[in-house]
């Protein structure tokens, strides 16, 4: 008589599902040496299991454990629901469902944990019905403050592996959501806390039953199918472990049928004898195999032996002593998701990787998004320092306070400016379209229309370098008197105290931001257009010339302050600020601009990061500080230089000028608590690096011929670098002395730079 699967021993099953899937098996053993050699590993393994089996049945006897009666604690872990994966509210019915219908069972007893449900409305609905219901349950809370602390899975990734360098990485790439994961994967580990709770499971049931089930929350037993389980343990009570295979439901009401016995392929549970030692790994995180790595050390056959593994994925584990001591028997539900056409077919199963990829990602940039709104307060400055500002009207510093005084005076003389004061128009021929051609970008001397433009890299094109004459026919001038004279007037309004100047503040912004006759239309659809090139719309570099945004909003917080921009205006600021955010995030132009790996990449966080200070935006700070930890592998190099602007014609300016915008970025981000300056990617690459570099290699750097080279722009980085080396030396004779106040805005240093942040 031939036995039933559920009865067969163990190692003819394990053989018989591998020599099943050997036809699917795909390696590089395809020739006959490599196929006998699998085949023989694998026959060796059966040989082993062999004798393990007859050794765990010859001495189970003499073992503790087998003078113990069968008795079993059902352990239920409810965790999160993850939309759109799951239905909200999924994980509450499905234990309702379980409360409600499923069975008593003999020597059996019930416990539930509610494992970091991130919700607090639904961890209390959650536990109110278990307390409604005298359920035991254990609580593993989810701290936002512990979240918090959890570092991105970024100084892992090397050179060429983040979104930025890594097409294959980015939206609609074939690694885009596995990417994503990978990144996030030790606050999934957190947030999700999957073999955290089975572990926890476990360790509940250990002392109070010979059978230990560390079950997903989701899992409904029929009585049938109980009874399996155990008659196959009375018979073979020296297996250490018990394989419960799992049946997908769509509809929980056909549970109620207890005849039904579904096909059971998915995914077992595991049932463990009170006496294993195994424990399932915490690194394993959801969505990546958090039980799969179990079934593989405990050598359970299965579809997941043929998963693809990807290049950032843990190794698989080898095998545990215990491998092969392990029988099948019974079924177990897997209650219905809320999304049944994700539970169906293999179009089902693909569609439910990649909505289980975007439901991870999606709630943990939620819990990211409420981390950082605990310590966001959209009023206070996020670039200057408070306290600095309040010292120096107390301090009443003659140097400082009678350079503040000229500058501000001299701002009084300038402006309104307005976008529609340009001599020339954008290619749109909407006066309040902003518009500034290419600044390297010259006539083809060798073509009569000189068409197309060429690029002379570094060479100001007429009209294009700031407060030149010809500049009057575009924009870029009047763009960069608005920021820095605002933001002049606006610290001699705080330090002075003199209210005069916080009106002629509220005149610049309300004209070129506010005024609907005067305002800007919010993007940059035409900055930096190279003629006849891109359909006459500038490509994305353009965006940088609102680099300067970053300081300025600290100005018009210091304006709202003093009363001089009323609330109505305030409103009107922040409703052109929102409509440039969803270009940024939505236009073409800009997503390439975001993709660069030069300082244009690194602007373009820092303007993202300074409006989403000032918008009350958690949710894209901190993606800021996300792109940020991926650009640094790549931008910066070991040694702490940076190529990308090391191959530039001058080659010391923009390496200046790009770490300017990365120590604004991480003044920007350590508003709201996120430390970017103690940051080290895989080969040590950080900030402190690239300073240490910068100022140990500044006097050797090249120029232009002819190139005018203001060499006090080193001291803001010099300062940057005595505030944050972390215990390592400064270079003698680096300390930095704060001598100048303002540069010109090519150098990417804020007015009275001395009161920024630390």
């Amino acid at each position: 008589m031939t036995a039933s699967p559920a009865r067969r021993p163990a190692w003819q099953r394990v053989y018989r599902e591998l020599k099943r899937a050997r036809k699917h098996f795909r390696s590089p053993l395809s020739s006959l040496g490599g196929a006998l050699g699998w085949a023989k590993r694998k026959l060796e393994y059966g040989y082993v299991v062999r004798h393990r089996i007859k050794a765990a049945r010859d001495g189970y006897k003499a073992l503790p454990v087998s003078k113990m009666k069968d008795s079993f604690v059902l352990v239920r872990i409810i965790g999160n629901d993850l939309e759109p994966r799951h239905r909200k509210g999924q994980s509450y019915d499905n234990a309702l469902f379980i409360l409600d219908n499923e069975s008593d069972f003999p020597d059996c007893e019930k416990v539930w944990i509610v494992n970091r449900i991130t919700d607090p409305g639904e961890e209390a609905r959650v536990i109110g019905l278990l307390e409604s219901r005298g359920q035991r349950f254990h609580r593993i809370p989810f701290d936002l403050d512990a979240y918090r602390q959890v570092p991105w899975n970024t100084d892992g990734l090397a050179a060429n592996e983040s979104r930025f360098s890594n097409a294959d990485n980015r939206p609609g790439g074939q690694n885009a959501s596995r990417y994503e994961t990978h990144i996030r994967r030790r606050k999934n580990l957190y947030a999700m806390n999957n073999n955290g709770a089975r572990n926890t499971a476990l360790e509940i049931a250990r002392g109070r039953a010979k059978w230990l089930m560390p079950w997903d929350g989701n899992c409904y037993l029929t009585l049938p199918a109980f009874r399996q389980i155990r008659a196959a343990i009375e018979e073979n009570p020296h297996f250490r472990y018990l394989v419960v295979p799992m049946a997908r439901i769509v509809d929980n009401a056909l549970l109620l049928d207890e005849t039904l016995t579904p096909p059971a392929q998915e995914e077992p549970q595991i049932i463990f004898r009170n006496d294993t030692t195994e424990l399932f790994d915490e690194e394993y995180g959801y969505g990546r195999r958090p039980k799969v790595e179990m079934l593989w050390r405990l050598g359970i056959p299965g579809l997941w032996d043929r998963f693809r593994d990807d290049a950032w994925d843990i190794p698989r584990p080898p095998l545990a002593a215990d491998a092969g001591l392990f029988q099948s028997a019974g079924w177990v539900a897997r209650l219905d998701s809320g999304r049944s056409h994700l539970e169906i077919g293999r179009a089902g199963f693909r569609a439910r990787l990649v909505k289980r990829d975007e439901a991870i990602v999606g709630m943990l940039d939620r819990c990211d998004a409420r981390a950082i709104a605990r310590t966001l307060d959209p009023a206070r400055l996020a670039y200057y320092d408070e306290d600095m500002l309040v010292a120096a009207r107390r301090e009443q510093n003659a140097h400082v306070h009678q350079e503040l005084r000229a500058c501000a005076e001299q701002a009084l003389l300038r402006g309104p400016f307005s976008v529609v004061d340009k001599t020339g128009r954008a290619p749109s021929g909407d006066p309040h379209d902003y518009f500034q051609p290419a600044p390297y970008w010259w006539p083809d001397p060798r073509k009569p229309d000189g068409l197309p433009f060429v690029r002379r890299d570094g060479e100001h094109a007429p009209g294009t370098a700031l407060y030149d004459a010809a500049g009057e026919a575009y924009d870029r001038t009047r763009l960069q008197r608005v920021l820095d004279d605002t933001t002049v007037l606006a610290l001699a309004t705080t330090v002075l105290g003199e209210a005069r100047y916080a009106t002629h503040a509220a005149l610049l912004i309300r004209t070129w931001f506010v005024d609907p006759a005067t305002r800007m239309n919010p993007n940059m659809r035409y900055a930096q257009v190279r003629c006849e090139r891109d359909n006459n719309e500038g490509p994305g570099y353009g965006i940088i010339e609102l680099a300067d945004l970053h300081f300025f909003l600290d100005a018009v917080r210091l304006i709202e302050r003093s009363g001089a921009l009323d609330k109505r205006d305030s409103q009107a600021f922040r409703a052109w600020l929102s409509s440039y955010c969803e270009w940024l995030d939505t236009a073409p132009a800009a997503r390439f601009e975001f993709h660069r790996l030069n300082n244009h990449g690194v602007f373009f966080d820092l303007q993202r990061a300074a409006i989403a200070a000032f918008l009350g935006d958690g949710a894209a700070l901190a993606k800021a500080g996300l792109h940020a930890r991926e650009r640094i592998a790549d931008q910066i190099a070991a040694d702490g230089s940076l190529p990308e602007e090391l191959s530039r014609t001058r080659p010391r300016h923009y390496a200046m000028f790009t770490l300017q915008g990365w120590t604004a970025l991480a003044r920007i981000l350590s508003s709201v608590g996120d430390d970017l300056w103690a940051y080290r990617a895989k080969d040590g690459q950080g900030l402190v690096k690239a300073l240490r570099w910068v100022a140990a290699h500044a006097d050797t750097l090249a120029t232009m011929p002819g190139e005018t080279f203001d060499q006090e722009r080193i001291r803001p980085l010099l300062d940057d670098l005595a505030r944050h080396h972390f215990d390592e030396t400064v270079p003698a004779g680096m300390q930095a002395e704060a001598t100048k106040q303002i540069f010109h805005p090519d150098c990417a240093i804020a007015p009275f730079w001395i009161w920024r942040r630390p």
